[in-house]
């Protein structure tokens, strides 16, 4: 329940029936016949409403009974609280943060593109091009889930440090002006954690269908540091077929850094602008230029052969809808394989978290799609936020043959997904993603360093599950 008016009413306060002063929302689940029936009353702004929604029970195992009752009360909630609203959500009811997954898992054998339409239209309310963009990053799932091997996994490696805090982000990741001591010491214990997971692994017999060095910066490591951790990872790691650096910040970037990436293989790279204007970048506490975005861009094109993501975030301060989508223009102009676009979203670790939304049309998203599609690229994953403007989406564009698997796999939870460093969630997938459990590690650096030996311990006794033989 509080998912769903989240999502209808994200500007507004959702606590407990005695802090809600005028407005409320009732259910009443019951279990009749082989069916869950949940009922609703809803009031606000003196306006009374109510409905219900029906379901049949799909199998008797605890997961599906509780799936289809949430389902039941999700629905009779939104049915009966959208009447509030001026004009319903493009996304409809679809509360979750991975709208390709029902999709996925509803067909198993194979999408029928009109019949997943359907089901999204039916089940969830969401509006056309919504379902079609679901449906396309599902397809894209299903290829890459067919396409793994029942040994395989991912696996994750975080680097929580930034030359500075942006205003949006919410990511566990510290400014090296104020937690720089803590770099080399968080990289002994950073090693000691890849050389202790690669063991765990090999008595697995896991295979790693993809790498992925995230943050943070990663690019915050100098060099040097920078080769030690790849040493690190090509020694006691499972050589991967996907490769993955986010380098991020353009001002940490250098080419003796891209030459250290290159020589170890690493074949993917984001360089990230999230804007392609100066004052918007020193409006969200980015200490790049424009230019040096390009100038970047243009060094490891000449460096290396990476296959290059770039990020853009559409609702951030001082941005206008024009300036968004000239911002679009010249990375298409630019030409990555990968452009990625992202809402703003206000999360409780970002120094944005308070104030409004803002009013981010999905007309504009939408432009920006078409331009994106219409220059060669393709949608091929996609997951929503809580707090996301305009409570609409991020969504990965790759041009044909560039998807980058690890995005896929991690969002879809096809495979487990072995998370090192300051903050990694360790997810144990599958079941196609009907089943993960999870295992953190401790979310502070500090933390993280004093905890290193028993964190090693847990990556060395670490099993993975194992998929279906083909």
């Amino acid at each position: 329940m509080h998912e769903t008016l989240t999502c209808l009413l994200p500007e507004e306060r959702h606590g407990l029936a005695a802090d809600c002063g005028g407005g409320w929302v009732r259910c009443c689940l019951e279990e009749a016949e082989g069916a869950f029936v949940a009922r609703v009353e809803a009031q606000r702004d003196g306006l009374r409403r109510e409905d219900m929604c029906r379901l049949p029970q799909e199998g008797q195992g605890p997961w599906e009974r509780k799936r289809v009752a949430t389902r039941a009360v999700k629905t009779a909630v939104y049915r009966a609280v959208v009447g509030f609203l001026p004009a319903p959500p493009v996304w409809g009811a679809m509360s979750g943060v991975k709208p390709a997954k029902p999709v996925r898992q509803a067909f198993p054998q194979g999408i029928d593109p009109v019949e997943a339409d359907k089901l999204l239209a039916e089940r969830f309310y969401i509006e056309p091009s919504r379902r079609r963009l679901a449906v396309q990053c599902a397809q894209q799932a299903q290829a890459c889930e067919q396409s793994l091997g029942p040994r395989d996994g991912a696996l994750y490696i975080g680097i929580p440090f930034c030359p500075s805090k942006c205003v949006y982000c919410s990511f566990v990741s510290s400014s090296t002006a104020r937690s720089g001591h803590l770099v080399a010491p968080y990289l002994d214990v950073l090693c000691q954690e890849v050389e202790a997971a690669g063991e765990g692994l090999r008595q697995s017999g896991a295979r790693l269908d993809s790498i992925y060095i995230g943050g943070g910066t990663p690019t915050t490591l100098d060099e040097h540091q920078l080769d030690r951790l790849l040493q690190a990872v090509e020694r006691h790691l499972p050589k991967a077929g996907e490769f993955t650096v986010e380098a991020g910040r353009p001002e940490t970037i250098t080419q003796e850094k891209l030459q250290v990436l290159a020589g170890h293989g690493v074949g993917r790279i984001s360089i990230n602008p999230q804007s392609m204007h100066d004052e918007v970048l020193r409006e969200v506490g980015r200490l790049h230029t424009v230019e040096q975005v390009v100038q970047t861009y243009e060094l490891a094109r000449r460096t290396g052969d990476f296959q290059i993501n770039m990020d853009l975030i559409a609702g951030l301060p001082g941005d206008t809808e024009e300036g968004f989508l000239e911002s679009v223009e010249k990375l298409i102009r630019l030409g990555p394989e990968n452009i990625t676009i992202h809402c703003l979203a206000r999360k409780k670790g970002s120094p944005l978290r308070f104030g409004k939304q803002g009013q981010l049309p999905a007309a504009l998203l939408d432009e920006a799609y078409r331009r994106l599609e219409q220059a060669g690229y393709e949608p091929y994953y996609l997951y929503r936020q809580k707090y996301i403007a305009g409570n609409l989406e991020n969504v990965g564009f790759a041009k044909k043959g560039t998807i980058c698997r690890y995005n896929i796999c991690m969002m879809e939870e096809l495979c487990p997904v072995v998370a090192l460093g300051a903050g990694g969630v360790t997810k144990l997938c599958a079941d196609g993603g009907r089943c993960v459990s999870r295992i953190a590690n401790p979310k502070y650096p500090k933390e993280y360093i004093e905890q290193g030996e028993a964190i090693a311990q847990g990556k060395r006794a670490l099993r993975l599950p194992q998929g279906a033989e083909d």
